[in-house]
């Protein structure tokens, strides 16, 4: 099949998520100026570069109480933040934070997690996610909408600190097969990374070769 987007697919389902699969979910703690917490999970989430290491998000729609969502309002308000990276053992408590509450709800509360104390940032991070990632704010990007009511933004951030389990940590190299990252595919469909296959580039086979 082929479709144009600005027309509709014709499916029961819009299938533009499922297509783009699997994504990692960057599970995002922040607080505003006040103190007052929030956490939240994106799905338009990836890795852009790792010299410094940058992250980006989407952050889409708006809030049910009107304005932007609580975690871009407080990245906005403070240019800080914390990516904790989902595990399958905590999917329940991320999906629990998934729902859209009034603002004045904790979901650290909410999904009975513990807010620990960041490193660098001010935003606690989730001491149960074995990787927290410390973000500072590079820039808010407005992204085209279908709908002015339900803006879509870009959030890119620089990640200034990182925290690892080593319960992960495996000969110096992170253990894919313990750690069971969550990734989001279409629809309400997740899966986790347990199966692990390598494969070497040709240039790094060449040189592999060179050093025999």
């Amino acid at each position: 099949m082929y479709y144009n987007t600005s027309d509709h697919h014709g499916l029961k389902h819009n299938p533009f998520k499922a297509l783009i699969a699997p994504r990692p979910i960057g599970w995002v703690s922040s607080q505003n100026k006040a103190g007052e917490l929030n956490l939240a999970p994106f799905s338009f989430f990836n890795a852009m570069s790792d010299g410094p290491p940058t992250v980006v998000m989407g952050v889409n729609g708006s809030h049910s109480e009107g304005g932007y969502k609580d975690t871009l309002e407080n990245i906005r308000e403070t240019g800080e933040y914390v990516v904790n990276m989902v595990t399958y053992e905590i999917r329940d408590a991320m999906n629990a934070t998934s729902e859209m509450v009034e603002r004045a709800v904790n979901e650290f509360e909410l999904a009975k997690l513990t807010a620990a104390k960041s490193n660098v940032v001010s935003a606690p991070r989730v001491a149960e996610s074995p990787v927290n990632l410390e973000c500072t704010l590079i820039d808010i990007i407005n992204l085209p909408s279908n709908n002015p009511e339900h803006p879509n933004t870009m959030v890119v951030g620089q990640v200034v600190g990182i925290h690892i389990s080593d319960d992960i940590i495996k000969d110096g190299m992170i253990d894919m097969k313990k750690y069971h990252p969550l990734a989001r595919l279409g629809y309400r469909d997740y899966t986790a990374v347990k199966d692990v296959f390598s494969l070497a580039r040709p240039d790094q086979e060449a040189q592999d070769k060179i050093h025999k």
